[in-house]
């Protein structure tokens, strides 16, 4: 592989791959009325509900002159940008020039729009790329289709590149040593090692001789339209009724340097025990699970940019070299998708 291509790959895995559903912002901040600006992969977007209260993006751009439309105003469902007034739909197409009318703008699909899926109060956004410019089905996870799974998601941004994000989550081992002090993780042995066992949609890292007792494995679902986790932390009696409490984790790049986390806090219950469970999370849980969260945000954070140009790996990290081999073969295929489409195009 040439030096030129391996920089090119460097720099599609860093800035985030194409052809994915990325998780863009909390449904509570896409509020009827009011557009919402958000960055993804480097792009900026807007958000906004139509009529039928359905989330539309387009790129955060008025093609009049470059204001930003997240700045605007929603008007009758669609777009209007604040600086003067020119109205867009869900498709990016010019409806109206108020200050000039049968303006030769109107009817032009000016610019890009982005198909949009809304589930368990998160909207997700797919960032096409030369193999799959059109959206395939957002695969939802299994919890978030099964009703009896009750959660409650929360997001953060963190100051680093969302792959140390991904590194973090591939990590089991760091449980009980980052979060050793906390509610849920302060128990377990701090010797063991790791196995990975491949998934027709990813891979299960876990640790050999332990189960049950710490954030003791991760499901890491890789494949082409999404990437995201799941895992189980046991909890103590005094947490409340309910199954052991499940993170489905979505992460998503926004630049070289910064990324979103999202992360489902879930457990299996109905009834009076869901109801229960609701109570206890709010009152007493989430505080002490925004402290574990912390403790991998400022550890993230405070990580040179060109930590993985310098780290030393052993055997515990089997599931950061297996993510990060799948992410390579991932941005490797675009890049040549891409090249073959541009030569197609020169012919």
């Amino acid at each position: 592989m040439s030096t030129d291509l391996k920089d090119r790959i460097e720099r599609r895995i860093n800035q985030g791959l194409l052809g994915q559903w990325y998780a863009a912002a909390k449904s509570v901040q896409v509020k009827p009325g009011r557009p919402h600006g958000v960055t993804i992969l480097g792009r900026n977007l807007v958000l906004w509900r139509d009529q039928a209260g359905k989330v539309q993006c387009l790129e955060d751009f008025c093609p009049h002159r470059g204001a930003k439309l997240s700045r605007g105003e929603v008007h009758e469902g669609n777009i209007a940008c604040r600086y003067h007034g020119v109205i867009l739909d869900g498709t990016g197409t010019i409806l109206q020039v108020p200050a000039m009318p049968e303006c030769a703008l109107e009817g032009r699909r000016a610019i890009e729009s982005f198909t949009v899926h809304e589930a368990r109060d998160c909207v997700f956004v797919y960032m096409p790329n030369a193999e799959r410019p059109t959206a395939p089905p957002f695969q939802e996870p299994a919890e978030f289709l099964d009703a009896e799974w009750e959660g409650f998601v929360c997001m953060s941004r963190w100051g680093c590149n969302y792959r140390y994000a991904l590194d973090n989550l591939a990590d089991p081992m760091h449980g009980c040593y980052l979060h050793a002090q906390s509610f849920t993780l302060a128990y377990g042995a701090k010797q063991d090692l790791m196995k990975l066992d491949r998934t027709d949609d990813g891979f299960i890292v876990s640790r050999v001789q332990q189960q049950g007792e710490n954030f003791d494995w991760t499901h890491m679902v890789v494949t082409e339209p999404q990437t995201y986790c799941r895992l189980d932390i046991p909890y103590p009696n005094g947490a409340g009724p309910g199954s052991v409490f499940r993170i489905i984790g979505f992460t998503t790049p926004i630049d070289e340097t910064s990324c979103y986390v999202f992360f489902w806090r879930m457990r299996k219950l109905t009834g009076l025990a869901r109801q229960s469970w609701r109570f206890l999370y709010r009152a007493a849980l989430e505080e002490r699970h925004w402290h574990v969260l912390e403790q991998d945000r400022e550890m993230l954070e405070d990580m040179p940019d060109d930590a993985r140009m310098r780290e030393m790996l052993y055997q515990h990290d089997i599931g950061v070299s297996r993510m990060r081999q799948m992410l390579t073969r991932a941005a490797k295929a675009q890049i040549a998708a891409e090249d073959a489409a541009a030569a197609r195009a020169a012919v």
